[in-house]
This record gives structure tokens, C-alpha cells and sequence, in this order.
């Protein structure tokens, strides 16, 4: 019965792939599941402006050396509160600690646009580490980003940008060197919601294949970046998940073999995004050597 619906949903496929394509950079909204003083840390909330009016930034600010800085991101469909076990041992350590919401995500603010959306998430990664150079006092420090999953590829898109403002980039479960496959993962990941019929034979291919080419068009970015300019000076650690499905260890490798100055540490039985949770002796001792050893 499910062989036959799925032939009968050919047909739907196109129009439920542009659907999703829109829906995977406009998620619905997750509340923050944790807050900054469960961690124990002392953040200050901030409205950056990115735009008119509305078009704001949520950041959490938490002070720390006034050298070293790490702006952090996180997944699609998540907030910053998913990073706050990365927060809390990078402030640990010393580090002042930038979070932030991706416009469409937690408590930043609803961009309906459906195109040029690699240089937007871009843009965002930018703003806030413009806004902490800019205004509050870290114009010396050395700035690295760190990215998750889906925010990997606009933090290592980052280092395109001619006044190229950090020195570190650290990416947890991406980026990968080819984006079309990863939306056919996400599906079979059931990282989005798909009807039965639709996760089938032959559905499947078109909706994958739709989703794929829409979804990647949507980006209107150059990917993979030349490996030039910044690529060729700015360090890159990449954390590869050795049992992720979504963005798998050879994708990973393959985009760092680019980049003389990138690193790919692969996790043990990691899944994605679940490299703190699995190895976290291993996760924070990579991420701590790694900024030590390029931000001084």
C-alpha cells in the first residue's frame, strides 16, 4: 500500500520539496529549553540591530578576557541555548563568550526572504562580531567563530569577506564540500516532517532530488569557496561525528582537503551534533588546544 501511494505522490513531490525548502531556513520557533545562569553564567542580553526596525539580533553576552573572544552559533531549528554547555567551558576557560540566535531562530528576528539566504546567515555571524569589535571594546582581541551543524557553513563562508574579521574558525558536524546530498540526509534523518508516501520509492527520488537542487539554489552562495584570501591564513578546526548520518565524515574531509589550514578531528561513536554528549573529555580538550594554539 505504502509502494503505492508513494507512485501516486509522485506527482506532489516538486511542490512539498519547495515547501520544505522554505520551511528548512524558516523553522518553527523552539523556545530557549536552558538559560545562561543554569550554566553559571552571568550573560547579558542584547538587541543587535541588523536593519530596519524589528530586524534584531538576541545575544547573550558573557564577559570574560578581554583578548580572546568566541562568537557561537547553533543548529537549524535551535537556538542558542543549545550551545550553552560550549559556552560554559569556553568562559571556563577564559574566553569571552558571544551567543546568538540566527535571524528565523529563538529570539532573533522573522526574515521572510527565500533567496541570498548564504550571504544573510552570513551577514548575522558578521554583525555580531562587527558589534563586539566595533562597541564594546575587543577591537585587539582575537576573535574566533564557532558553528553547528547548518550555522558550519555560513561561519566558514565568513572567511570570504575582504575585511575578513576573525582568526579562528571551529565547526562542530560540518561543513561539507557538496550540499545537495545533505537534504536527501536530513529526509531520511527524519530531521524534517515527511509523509510516509513521500519517504518512498520513487517519491523519494524526486522529493530528494527537488529539495536538493531548491534548497541549495535558495543559498545563492559559491560553495565551495576558493581557497584563497583567508582560507590560506585563517585556521580551521572541523569536528566530524564518526556516526553522522546527516553530514558524514567524508563529506568533511573531503571540503578540508581544500584548505591547507583546516583540521578535521573525527569523534568516536558520535552522532550528530553529539560530540559533548558523547566524548566530552575529547570534544572540549580538541576545542580548548585548538583556540590556545591559534588565538594565543
Amino acid at each position: 500500500m505504502t509502494r503505492a501511494l508513494a507512485v501516486l505522490a509522485v506527482p506532489v513531490a516538486p511542490l512539498y520539496a519547495a515547501a520544505l525548502s522554505y520551511l528548512v531556513y524558516h523553522p518553527p520557533r523552539r523556545p530557549h529549553h536552558r538559560t545562561p545562569e543554569e550554566f553559571g553564567l552571568d550573560a547579558e542580553e542584547v538587541l543587535l540591530p541588523v536593519g530596519g526596525p524589528g530586524r534584531n539580533l538576541h545575544v547573550w553576552l558573557c564577559p570574560g578576557g578581554t583578548d580572546r573572544v568566541v562568537v557561537v552559533g547553533h543548529g537549524i531549528g535551535l537556538s542558542k541555548s543549545a550551545s550553552l554547555a560550549q559556552a560554559a567551558f569556553l568562559h571556563e576557560a577564559g574566553y569571552t563568550v558571544a551567543l546568538f540566535d540566527h535571524r528565523n531562530h529563538g529570539r532573533s528576528f522573522t526574515d521572510r526572504a527565500c533567496w541570498g539566504l548564504s550571504r544573510r546567515h552570513t551577514d548575522d555571524v558578521a554583525a555580531v562580531v562587527a558589534y563586539l569589535r566595533e562597541q564594546r571594546g575587543y577591537a585587539d582581541a582575537k576573535v574566533a567563530v564557532f558553528g553547528f551543524s547548518f550555522s558550519t557553513f555560513p561561519s566558514f563562508y565568513l572567511l570570504r569577506r575582504p575585511d575578513c574579521p576573525v582568526d579562528a574558525i571551529v565547526t562542530d558536524s560540518g561543513p561539507a564540500r557538496e550540499i545537495p546530498p545533505l537534504f536527501r540526509n536530513f529526509i531520511e534523518a527524519k530531521g524534517i516532517p515527511v509523509p510516509r508516501p513521500l519517504r518512498t520509492a520513487p517519491a523519494l527520488g524526486v522529493l530528494s532530488r527537488v529539495f536538493g537542487s531548491v534548497g541549495t539554489a535558495m543559498l545563492h552562495g559559491e560553495w565551495p569557496p576558493p581557497a584563497e584570501g583567508a582560507y590560506l591564513r585563517v585556521p580551521s578546526l572541523f569536528l566530524a561525528g564518526e556516526e553522522d548520518s546527516i553530514i558524514p565524515v567524508d563529506e568533511v574531509r573531503r571540503l578540508a582537503a581544500d584548505y591547507p589550514k583546516a583540521e578535521v578531528l573525527v569523534l568516536p561513536g558520535t552522532e550528530h551534533l553529539q560530540g559533548l554528549k558523547t566524548v566530552p573529555e575529547q570534544y572540549r580538550e580538541a576545542v580548548l588546544d585548538f583556540l590556545k594554539r591559534s588565538l594565543g
